[in-house]
């Protein structure tokens, strides 16, 4: 019989280990030595895996517990399949020259050069079927795609949104339910999932006002208006899809799917290639919406950096948040900011992005943030920036597929030595064909980093997450002592004390800390 590969990179690497530790010795241990005599085990582990090759290193990685993904659009991580599938149910056409969803003719019926959705879920064998969803899923992902000089990554990877767009709101459920479940699968705890509320009421009520500087003034206009109507509607659809959720993964049942393990929060998405008037309305109502439903944790801005709007007006949109910020101190607030590279835009446009992000738009996290060293002044930036404590989410593939950024070319390792706090992340995992795995394993080959390294960025991923309460850790991104309440036991003891106990039921932060080091224990004493 042959063995699988997994199985025997595992009994390798545990024989491996176990010939340099008596048995004694693991015996004898007290709990902090233990651990880490266990950690030091895990990086040898991970050493050998990484010697072994891609398969190895995967598959030690697949196990490894990541603590969160902070930078996810959940439209962008839902697979193509799943996407035709939807279509298919809500009785939408293909147009199979454009390659994307379209709504059938008034009677129902498609129009020339379409064909019904359905009929992907029903006569996929036939060989016509099966062409037409490799072309789809081609054309909603990165899957097969080679530049051309008319048409970029770039361009691919943003034109795959619209062509997949158009299904009914109320699969969000199983959205929610198929990234969870694949989090699940790969040992994560904790997603904050990008999402844009409906916001039709208050785009036709800004373009009925109109722009107006005096910021006071127009956010009045737009209440006296009635834009704060969309926010129970936005806060019942939130309330709706996670239920769904549940439902399909039997969460309150004797027999919960693993997917139910995985807290998930949102992030209210702004469109920001949108005038002025649009995206300050728009914003407004994040923030209001933020306020009223715990659900939602904090506030990004989204579509490419380099569209129109979103270059001309970069400073009055900081300008925006600070104003709100001001109105709304507890709203936190992470921004794509730097996802830029030379020759995309103007040299002017790489030189302040990510600094007025964090200066005027009181960013806590950068989303990207890959031309950091083209800023004015990099070096003070990257010393405010850590000294801030503002987190870098690092998306290492959609750099690379969006911007040509990868290797040597990424600055990760200018972050890494200012010591700017930094995490991983998948950004759109169903565009780019990949998972957080993938994002660790490319970590690790590009840039040499350690198991420690990993385990460090998986910390930090908790320690930045937009939940309420005090950390775990005594010193922010340092991750060397607990707090008082919570030392001198095991991290992650299954029972903790009755005081760090009670530390851990007053904070949803520290207890998902708490959380990742029960994990990290129980998979580092494998090895």
């Amino acid at each position: 019989m042959r063995m699988h590969p997994a199985v025997a990179f595992f009994l390798l690497v545990m024989s491996s280990v176990h010939a340099s530790t008596s048995p004694g010795a693991r015996a004898d241990a007290q709990p902090v030595a233990s651990a880490n005599l266990h950690t030091l085990r895990a990086e040898r582990a991970f050493k050998e895996a990484r010697k072994l090759g891609p398969p190895a290193l995967h598959a030690f990685l697949t196990g490894m517990p990541k603590g969160a993904d902070l930078h996810v659009h959940l439209s962008g991580a839902v697979y193509a399949e799943s996407w035709i599938r939807a279509a298919g149910e809500d009785g939408l056409c293909i147009d199979t020259a454009a390659l994307r969803f379209v709504k059938p003719l008034a009677g129902g019926s498609c129009a020339a050069g379409e064909i019904e959705a359905q009929k992907m879920l029903t006569t996929i064998q036939q060989p016509v079927s099966q062409e037409l969803e490799d072309k789809l899923i081609d054309a909603f992902s990165m899957r097969s795609f080679v530049p051309s000089s008319s048409w970029s990554g770039h361009d691919q990877f943003f034109a795959t949104f619209s062509r997949f767009s158009g299904t009914s709101k109320r699969h969000a459920g199983e959205w929610i339910d198929e990234v969870a479940s694949r989090a699940a699968a790969q040992n994560e705890q904790y997603l904050e999932l990008m999402d844009t509320p409906d916001f039709a009421h208050a785009a036709a009520l800004a373009q009925k006002i109109g722009w107006d500087a005096d910021l006071p003034a127009l956010r009045q206009r737009l209440i006296d208006g009635g834009l704060f109507d969309e926010v129970e509607p936005a806060r019942a659809a939130m309330q709706t899809a996670l239920a769904r959720r549940d439902q399909i993964e039997h969460c309150h049942s004797s027999q919960p799917a693993p997917g139910c393990a995985v807290t998930v929060r949102f992030l209210y998405q702004i469109l920001r290639d949108n005038p002025p008037a649009q995206v300050f309305a728009q914003t407004l109502l994040g923030f209001e919406t933020i306020a009223r439903e715990p659900g939602f944790v904090g506030i990004n801005f989204v579509q490419p950096e380099d569209a129109f709007y979103s270059m001309r007006d970069y400073t009055r949109q900081m300008e925006m948040l600070d104003y709100l910020h001001r109105l709304y101190p507890q709203v936190h607030i992470s921004l794509h900011a730097g996802e830029l590279a030379e020759g995309l835009v103007p040299p002017d446009g790489l030189r302040f992005h990510i600094r007025q992000a964090v200066e005027i738009g009181h960013a806590e996290r950068i989303g990207h943030g890959v031309d950091v060293m083209d800023e004015d002044n990099a070096q003070a930036l990257l010393k405010e920036m850590a000294a801030r404590h503002v987190m870098v989410e690092i998306n290492l593939t959609s750099n690379a597929v969006i911007l040509g950024v990868q290797g040597k070319d990424h600055p990760l390792p200018e972050y890494r030595r200012a010591e700017v706090p930094v995490a991983l992340s998948t950004d759109d995992e169903g565009v780019s064909r990949i998972d957080l795995t993938h994002e660790y394993e490319r970590a690790a080959e590009e840039f040499g980093l350690s198991y420690s390294d990993l385990k460090f960025m998986a910390r930090t991923s908790l320690e930045h997450a937009f939940l309420p309460g005090a950390s775990l850790w005594s010193h922010p991104d340092r991750f060397m002592t607990p707090v008082d309440v919570c030392a001198h036991q095991t991290l992650g003891a299954d029972k903790p004390t009755n005081a760090c106990g009670n530390y851990l039921k007053a904070s949803p932060r520290a207890a998902e800390q708490w959380e990742l080091e029960r994990r990290l224990r129980v998979f580092e004493a494998q090895w």
